[in-house]
């Protein structure tokens, strides 16, 4: 039975303690080239302005420093590893304006936005948002884990009334905005009707199943980009961009919606307090809304207005963004709220006070995502290819470049763009020399072979180092290792490479995709450690049409392609019907309905399923005492399922 450890739906178990690795050696110095370059930054950026460190600061309750530990007793958030971050001035290795933003993300502890509304913050990749009702609390997006979530509701409650919670509210369909739903409300609360739910509509599938298929892949680039294996420190990963990182050794969870926002504008009364919630599908999310709250005089922006230039394709992977789109409803809830806020605030980062301030910050960001769109497609009717786009557009229009919220911290304008490319024009480049290139170890082959062999690549490589030339180096590197892949000295001149790119780069998340890469060509891949299977929750929500189609893409279709076989399957806690075909190698399967003459005739519960699932019991073991029932073919389906494709959760990245 297939394995069912879907670990990419969990942003959180990206660094959770799914490979088990040595600790890792500390990265080299960075270069005096690299150590110039960054110190070149501080001419570039208004660092003298520190409005931002007075506004994170700014209704500062309690200070949080600690460590945060699960019921085993191992940590799940240490904000104290990040005390490093304490000193005025940016090491060589760190760029200056990454470690401005690390800095700010590192003020951690529970804040006053503003009367009646609180924020933990810094205790997670995320902020949980505390609105006080007239009788409980109305929470928004109860961070990652229940272990975070459960810490930051005690933090609050040290300050504040211990009034029950009475609603949560899921901004958006992102697991930093959920997973810790059970460390702040009790599910028998909701089915007993005390506790209410709210969600965009769209929330729970696209919370379940927008990682699903590819997930292994996922959370694999998923650790390159938060910089999960990684040291905490100057040489090491410092942060996120839209937070420190994400938790480890944590307990995700989801509780379903019972109340769904399906207007594109809606009002509802929560507690005496009314909210004008606003749908923004298909920008930062699929399912996501903004939320303005008319008493306070607040605006709630989700996650589709932060303190960075976000993701229009998030390295880690993911369906691509509308920049576009994203631009629209910004402007949309610009001109809706834009004259009656007074405070802003987002479910990462730290508020925006002041009407004038608001309305400037909302129009940026608003002219940021349309330039992402409307530039990138003036080039390619020029011509140009994603690469050449990205050189050309090196820098958004000087106002914007200059506003510290425009800035490459979580998204960047380099890759931004060709994903803009990418959604509109697909993979390829129109020219047919790559419209079928060789794949990389033969590329690597034949470049290292024309360059006049590996030591001669390797010259080339350590003058390109030697001037600083970074890039070229390793765009050289690279062939060499995937040609050579046991090449000590160009492995180590690559990992070399790479940790300068990641000190030079103002980027959290391609910081950690290049010192990721550089302590895997150093000391290998971390193997993967074996654990329960993941987030019950999260299984328990796959819809039987989501098991179909993962068990789909687990088939090997060249070894099964002679192997025709029609199931009827059978839910018989839910009452449906499936009928599976499985032929040419592809599973198919149709919703209600029944093969008139099927080779298999299989009833079971999903329940019964999700066990499977969650290994707490087995296929066969439960086809063999009854808990599944199957007519004919069972030899058949049973070989199907013994012989499904395993993932591999640490596939290579920089070497073949």
């Amino acid at each position: 039975m297939p394995s069912f450890r879907l670990s990419a739906i969990l942003l959180a178990l990206i660094a959770s303690g799914a490979v088990q690795a040595e600790l890792p050696t500390p990265g080299k110095p960075a270069t005096a080239i690299t150590s110039n370059l960054n110190q070149a930054w501080l001419q570039r950026l208004p660092f003298e302005d520190k409005a931002d460190f007075a506004n994170a600061r700014r209704g500062l309750i309690e200070a949080f420093d600690g460590v945060v530990k699960n019921a085993q007793g191992q940590p799940v958030w240490d904000r104290a590893a990040y005390n490093f971050l304490d000193a005025n001035q940016a090491p060589a290795s760190v760029n200056p304006s990454l470690w401005r933003i690390a800095q700010l993300n590192n003020l951690a502890g529970l804040f006053e936005v503003r009367e009646r509304i609180y924020q933990v913050r810094g205790m997670d990749l995320s902020n949980m948002t505390i609105i006080e009702g007239d009788n409980g609390l109305i929470l928004i997006d109860p961070l990652i884990s229940t272990e975070t979530a459960r810490a930051g509701l005690e933090l609050y409650y040290r300050h504040r009334p211990r009034k029950p919670v009475l609603a949560v509210i899921y901004s958006h369909s992102h697991v930093d905005h959920f997973g810790g739903v059970r460390g702040v409300i009790d599910e028998a609360d909701v089915k007993a009707g005390k506790v209410r739910v709210f969600a965009p509509e769209g929330f729970y599938e696209h919370a379940v199943s927008e990682n699903v298929l590819a997930g292994p892949a996922m959370m694999r680039r998923a650790q390159y980009m938060y910089g999960s294996l990684l040291p905490r420190g100057e040489r090491g990963q410092v942060d996120a961009g839209l937070g420190k990182g994400t938790p480890v050794n944590a307990s995700v969870t989801l509780i379903a919606p019972t109340d769904l926002i399906r207007e594109p504008l809606e009002t509802r009364s929560i507690d005496g307090v009314e909210i004008k919630f606003q749908l923004t599908p298909g920008t930062e999310a699929p399912a996501e809304m903004n939320l303005y709250f008319p008493q306070f005089r607040t605006l709630c922006m989700a996650e589709n207005a932060t303190h960075t230039q976000h993701n229009v394709l998030t390295l880690r992977g993911a369906l691509v963004r509308d920049a576009k789109v994203w631009a629209q409803y910004l402007d949309d809830a610009l001109v809706r709220f834009g004259e009656q806020a007074e405070v802003l605030f987002a479910q990462h980062h730290w508020p925006t006070w002041g009407g004038e301030a608001i309305r400037e910050y909302l129009a940026d960001q608003r002219d940021m995502y349309a330039f992402l769109d409307s530039q990138t497609l003036r080039l390619i009717n020029q011509g140009a290819t994603p690469t050449e786009i990205a050189a050309q557009l090196s820098s958004l229009p000087p106002r914007l470049a200059g506003k510290w919220y425009s800035r490459d911290y979580y998204g960047s304008l380099s890759h931004n763009v060709r994903a803009v490319y990418q959604r509109y024009m697909g993979f390829y480049d129109g020219n047919p020399a790559n419209l079928d290139p060789l794949p990389p170890v033969q590329a690597g082959q034949r470049y290292v072979l024309a360059m006049g062999g590996a030591d001669a690549v390797l010259a080339t490589a350590r003058e390109a180092f030697a001037a600083g030339d970074y890039r070229w180096a390793a765009q050289l590197l690279n062939h060499l290792v995937f040609a050579e892949p046991d090449n000590k000295a160009a492995r180590d001149l690559q990992a070399d490479t790479l940790e300068q790119l990641g000190y030079q780069s103002e980027n959290a998340t391609w910081r950690n995709v290049y010192l990721s890469g550089a302590l895997e060509l150093r000391e290998g891949v971390a193997q993967a450690k074996a654990h329960k299977s993941a987030a019950p929750d999260m299984i328990r929500a796959l819809t039987p049409g989501m098991f179909f189609d993962y068990l789909a893409v687990r088939i090997d279709a060249m070894q099964a392609a002679d192997e025709d076989l029609l199931i009827n399957w059978r839910f018989t806690d839910l009452e449906e019907d499936y009928a599976l075909t499985l032929r040419n190698g592809v599973l198919t399967y149709r919703t209600g309905m029944r093969h008139a003459k099927a080779d298999v005739n299989l009833r079971m519960s999903k329940a019964l399923l999700d066990s499977i699932a969650l290994k707490e019991t087995g296929f066969l073991k439960e086809s063999t005492i009854g808990g599944i029932d199957i007519e004919g073919g069972r030899i058949k389906l049973l070989k199907l399922l013994a012989g499904l494709d395993e993932p591999n959760p640490q596939f290579n990245l920089v070497e073949p």
